[in-house]
């Protein structure tokens, strides 16, 4: 797995303290990015929550899945949150380490007392003292909540007071662009009321006893869901269930419980799991399998491999001014694209960490992840196979087939219908699921005429 280190650098560490007005919750930004630029410690937000309890047991939430591995477990994990500013909303975003569930907390405009936040994105200082204070929090005395220095000066010290050193994966930030992507294939397939949901959620497992039963299945029935063994209609896969535990730190301020998927087609699938809170929304999306994460899926290779997305994104990046929700229809209306090459744009700034998916919405939103935008592109495998492929002279096109020499195999590659399926192993196991196999994807590109990186295949 490539791995690099990625450096936080802090003012000061985040602290939960007590004065005569209440108590402030200080969260430290690292650098991040803004609509000026970089900045070292970008400030986002001053102002009171409406419901403090809530929001902290919500942010903590985000950090469990932070540094949490629900594969693998004895592997270490920690990663800061990022968060955003979209200018009514503040959002909290986190991946576990094992890539496969990303967490989101909305805070919005009522859950920040009507205070508009500032634009941006950085990583914020989520340490273990801060953890233990915000656990204990009581009652809801008025919290004032700071995202950022308490005063821009801090900027000019000499040198950071706290800098913390994490490994960050590459399959991390491919991670984040899948989870957009197939996000934004979900439909809404139910909603539960406050109790159902309650009723729901503490019946799941809370161990990964039963992780090894493969794909689990909910199905709509009244006013709940109930376990089925297949995927009837209507049916949402539901992934190792243990790893919706972090959802009891506030459910019992849950007022509705919302689903969200793909339409079942007998394979397992990711899901994701919204829980409507006071003010705030507090989302997991769950991989398809507690051992597969979302950076092997796929879903953003087609878009990766084409110079029209790499040229429209760069169109469409200059467009989208830290919006709260980006509708493709406008963008492709502003920029003089169609809404599908719109989209195709989108998915290759997901891959860059610059957009993200509001299911709640249905809805993009602009966000920019303070990491190296092309590490994700520059490592992916099956992309860089698929360059080396295509650049060494492997593929033979042949009207709707085509030949691809791999190693000592010969794969036939037929398009119809825009799809592209092939003779590989991989097309034979998964049939499109996790995106196209490296052999589709340098078919694709010869098609296409992108230039391709030359290699030995």
């Amino acid at each position: 797995m490539t791995r690099s280190v990625q450096a936080l650098a802090y003012s000061r560490p985040s602290v939960l303290k007590s004065s005569q007005a209440g108590q402030l919750l200080g969260l430290e930004t690292a650098g991040g990015l803004t609509p000026r630029g970089a900045e070292p410690h970008p400030r986002f937000f001053a102002g009171f929550l409406a419901s403090p309890r809530i929001a902290a047991r919500g942010l903590l939430a985000v950090a469990d899945v932070a540094s949490a591995r629900y594969y693998q477990r004895t592997l270490p994990s920690s990663l800061d949150p990022v968060v955003t500013g979209n200018g009514d909303r503040l959002r909290f975003e986190s991946f576990s380490g094992c890539c496969g569930v990303y967490a989101r907390l909305d805070v919005l405009q009522d859950g920040l007392d009507g205070a508009e936040t500032g634009h941006g994105t950085t990583n914020v200082d989520v340490n273990n003292p801060l953890r233990e204070a915000l656990s204990r929090m009581a009652g809801d005395d008025p919290l004032h909540l700071r995202v950022g220095p308490e005063e821009m000066a801090v900027t000019t010290l000499d040198g950071p007071v706290v800098e913390k050193k994490v490994p960050l994966p590459d399959r991390w930030l491919r991670g984040f662009a899948e989870a957009q992507v197939v996000s934004a294939g979900f439909d809404l397939r139910a909603e539960l009321s406050a109790t159902e949901t309650v009723r729901f959620l503490r019946a799941l497992p809370r161990s990964s006893g039963n992780a090894s039963r493969g794909a689990q299945w909910v199905v709509p029935a009244g006013k709940t869901l109930r376990p089925t063994t297949r995927p009837v209609a209507g049916a949402v896969c539901l992934p190792g269930p243990e790893r919706l535990v972090t959802l009891q730190r506030v459910l019992r301020h849950a007022t509705a419980l919302r689903v969200y998927g793909p339409v079942a087609d007998g394979a397992a699938a990711a899901s994701a799991w919204e829980l409507v809170l006071p003010g705030m929304r507090l989302t997991l999306t769950l991989s398809p399998d507690v051992s597969r994460g979302f950076s092997g899926e796929g879903g953003v290779l087609d878009a990766l491999a084409t110079d029209d997305a790499a040229a429209d994104a760069e169109l469409v990046s200059v467009l989208l001014a830290w919006e709260p929700r980006i509708e493709p229809g406008d963008l492709a209306e502003q920029s003089g694209l169609s809404v599908e090459r719109v989209r195709s744009a989108l998915t290759r700034l997901g891959t860059a960490g610059r957009v993200g998916y509001d299911l709640a919405d249905a809805a993009y939103f602009h966000r920019e992840l303070p990491y190296d935008a092309d590490r994700a592109e520059r490592h992916n495998p099956r992309l860089v196979a698929a360059r080396q492929l295509a650049g060494s002279g492997a593929v033979a096109l042949d009207g709707q087939l085509a030949a691809v020499a791999s190693g000592e195999h010969r794969y036939q590659v037929r398009e119809k219908d825009g799809v592209l399926s092939c003779t590989c192993q991989w097309w034979a196991d998964y049939r499109g699921r996790r995106g196209p196999c490296k052999h589709a994807l340098a078919v694709r590109m010869v098609r296409r005429g992108a230039p391709v990186a030359g290699g030995v295949r």
